[in-house]
């Protein structure tokens, strides 16, 4: 099922918890919403639910505005940072228990909850109470339950905050196989990078209740449309360094270190020469004779992360970090001439944080 959310906001009081909001999701696809706590991602799940109804806007599943349309009505299933699950019930009786609201026949009930539990690989568990399973097992029964009604959206609120590290990944995992399996329409909250970055096929960001971005996950962790985007996506964070624009080149503020500018600058969104310089951990690189871009860092810290070397470094006085290679012998204190790896970096407006450039093909 295709949604369109239109200039969607939600208003508690003075609070603005969604403000404007549009986007459209193509049928059968996995979308994450994601963003740091209080940003209105969970609040846009709730409304998509019909928990909320929105201040203002539409909001379409198909061609139909479902703004008045309860939530019993509107064809979905929802799975709860918590699951919810009725403790004293069995695996298959809480699988069964929508079904038997809607006053399916038990025996049809039956045959769906089977159905769904192997779906999620839990045939083996339906006679046992939620409290003989563990936290990704009671996950699968809650995603059981929300897909036995056979609706036209799944929305889960954080389903994985609960498990531990390992967990997560498996259980993600799974769920992209489930939802790919059953070609739902998938709504997934999160506020974990990775977790959004792994599994989704778009990502809505948002901070502060305000749309930031809505695209596929790499396009996001390359193209970010502005500061926000950059340094939430990506760890460590995207480095931000303040630089000076100049005609066809680029100044390190406060350093008399400049180097050749490869982008175009889109000058509509540009306020100033001010300007911040990001650069991934990952697309410094150790410069050689012919590099174009020479940045001398100061190195602080050394740090062995498995395969890589992680650098803590200023150049100037702005703090950097950058991923080398370990063939490289580096240790505190040494000076090191950086460059960055096929120019790939971005120039955000100081003021406004918009992408100011595109790079030139």
């Amino acid at each position: 099922m295709k949604l369109a959310l239109n200039n969607i906001s939600m208003k508690f009081d003075d609070i603005t918890a969604v403000d404007n909001l549009t986007v459209t999701i193509n049928e059968g696809e996995l979308v994450c919403l994601l963003g740091p706590s209080g940003c209105g991602k969970s609040t846009t799940l709730f409304m998509l639910a019909g928990l909320y109804k929105p201040s203002s806007g539409k909001l379409y599943f198909g061609e139909k505005l479902v703004n008045d349309i309860e939530p019993e009505d509107r064809g979905i299933g929802m799975v709860f940072q918590n699951y919810a699950l009725y403790p004293h019930l069995s695996v298959l009786k809480n699988i069964m228990f929508p079904l038997k609201m809607a006053k399916v026949p038990k025996k049809e009930a039956e045959e769906r909850a089977i159905e769904m539990a192997k779906l999620v690989q839990i045939e083996h568990l339906l006679d046992r109470k939620p409290k003989q399973l563990s936290g990704g097992q009671q996950q699968r029964v809650a995603i059981a339950r929300a897909l036995v009604k056979k609706p036209n959206l799944l929305l889960l609120d954080e389903p994985l905050s609960n498990l531990d590290a390992r967990l997560r990944l498996e259980m993600r995992e799974e769920i992209r196989r489930i939802q790919q399996e059953v070609g739902i329409t998938t709504i997934f909250v999160t506020h974990d990078q990775e977790e959004a970055m792994s599994i989704s096929d778009r990502i809505l960001l948002m901070k502060d209740g305000k749309y930031q971005q809505y695209s596929p996950p790499q396009d996001m962790y390359d193209f970010p449309e502005n500061a926000f985007v950059g340094m939430f996506m990506g760890s460590p964070p995207l480095n931000m360094i303040p630089v000076m624009l100049n005609e066809g080149s680029i100044t390190i503020k406060d350093t008399e270190q400049s180097f050749p500018n490869p982008l175009t600058i889109n000058q509509a969104l540009s306020s100033s020469n001010e300007a911040l310089l990001g650069v991934r951990a990952e697309d410094w690189t150790i410069a050689k004779d012919t590099s174009e871009i020479r940045l001398t860092a100061l190195v602080e810290l050394v740090e062995r992360i498995g395969r890589d070397t992680l650098l803590s470094a200023t150049i100037g006085r702005h703090s950097i970090r950058a991923l080398v290679d370990p063939e490289f012998t580096i240790q505190p204190g040494d000076a090191v001439d950086l460059t960055i790896r096929n120019d790939r970096f971005h120039l955000f407006d100081a003021k406004t944080e918009a992408n100011l450039g595109l790079k030139n093909e």
